[in-house]
């Protein structure tokens, strides 16, 4: 097989519509199918959270290892679709941290990247917060970002299938003249049969759409603080194209429950207010929904890797946690040279 006819991606959230753009980018004559039980506009908090993220751009990464090298190229073809995509979802957005102590700096391996980080006035400062940093992002509408990456593999001849697997192997046996199959089901991977992967496990995400205040925001805040409960944080993300603004969060690892904790939300709208005046007055915040949704993470990091099985190319791109949108164009992209280099290989044979 020199190149393969057909490629097959399981899963429609932004790690496999990501897939599927590289596929159709490094494999341009290949007919390229995506299947999956959800596809872009509809929603599930445990099955499908592609929409409930964030979702913005910084890096969790401490050092320059191979996942920050996915954030890295994430954000070039960020600034690439932002400059010329701007009916995306994904615009440039200037954003500013706030800590409690200086370690944070130490993390900043990113700094040549983003173009630079710069110290907030102290008189900028809110109370508590002994360092501010500014830096330029992107900030995602979410909604309006997986439905423009679906319309730009429509437009490319690529065909979506709404279809439910429990095992690959079915999967397989569906789709006889593939030989390639990309494996992008997240937090599915725990069950899926011929996975199975027992080292993915859910992080709970909680945040609200709240209204945009009068006056736009003009950017992003984040808050750590080592005082609050294990796991919390704030942000606010106004999105573009009228998507209103997030505000949040959390991270707890483990739990599997879908419901909102209406007590954080309300230490969400305190915490958020501080940082981000121009919201006003948590009580006057005008909520449009609470959201919940489970992070697909995974003991060890995100799996991007390729097997064989059943005759077939088997790769496997899941378990960014919080980072999938940042990491995506770089996970996608490693993924599919995975099974450029592998066919490659095997054509010289």
């Amino acid at each position: 097989m020199s190149s393969p006819a057909e490629i097959v991606v399981l899963g429609a959230g932004v790690a496999g519509l990501t897939t599927a753009h590289e596929a159709q980018r490094q494999f341009p004559n290949a007919q390229i199918t995506v299947v999956a039980k959800y596809l872009p506009g509809f929603t599930s908090p445990t099955e499908y959270v592609s929409p409930w993220a964030g979702a913005n751009w910084h890096s969790f990464e401490r050092e320059r290892n191979q996942f920050a090298e996915y954030d890295a190229v994430a954000f070039t073809k960020f600034t690439d679709i932002a400059a010329k995509f701007p009916e995306s979802g994904v615009k440039s957005m200037p954003m500013r941290d706030f800590y409690d102590n200086d370690e944070a700096r130490k993390d900043m391996w990113f700094g040549d990247i983003v173009g630079g980080i710069k110290d907030v006035p102290k008189d900028e400062l809110p109370e508590g917060v002994v360092v501010g940093l500014d830096m330029d992002s992107f900030v995602i509408n979410t909604v309006a970002y997986l439905q423009w990456l679906q319309m730009q593999l429509l437009q490319r001849n690529v065909r979506f299938l709404r279809r439910s697997y429990s095992h690959v192997d079915a999967l397989m046996r569906d789709f006889p003249d593939a030989k390639a199959f990309f494996n992008c089901t997240g937090l599915g991977a725990r069950l899926l049969g011929g996975v199975e992967d027992e080292s993915v496990y859910p992080t709970k995400g909680q945040t609200m759409l709240i209204a945009e205040p009068i006056k736009p925001l003009e950017r992003m805040y984040i808050r750590i603080c080592s005082d609050w409960n294990e796991g919390e944080f704030a942000h606010v993300f106004p999105r573009p194209l009228g998507g209103g603004v997030i505000i949040g969060g959390v991270r707890r690892d483990h739990d599997w429950t879908a419901e909102p904790d209406m007590q954080l939300a309300e230490r969400i709208k305190e915490r958020c207010c501080a940082i981000a005046p121009e919201l006003g007055r948590p009580e006057d915040l005008q909520v449009i929904s609470h959201n919940v949704g489970l992070r697909p993470s995974r003991k060890g990091g995100a799996r991007v890797a390729l097997e064989k099985r059943n005759g077939n190319f088997l790769v496997h791109n899941y378990g960014a946690s919080g980072a999938g949108y940042q990491s995506s164009w770089g996970m996608a992209e490693h993924a599919v040279r995975l099974l450029k280099d592998e066919v490659a290989d095997r054509s010289k044979l």
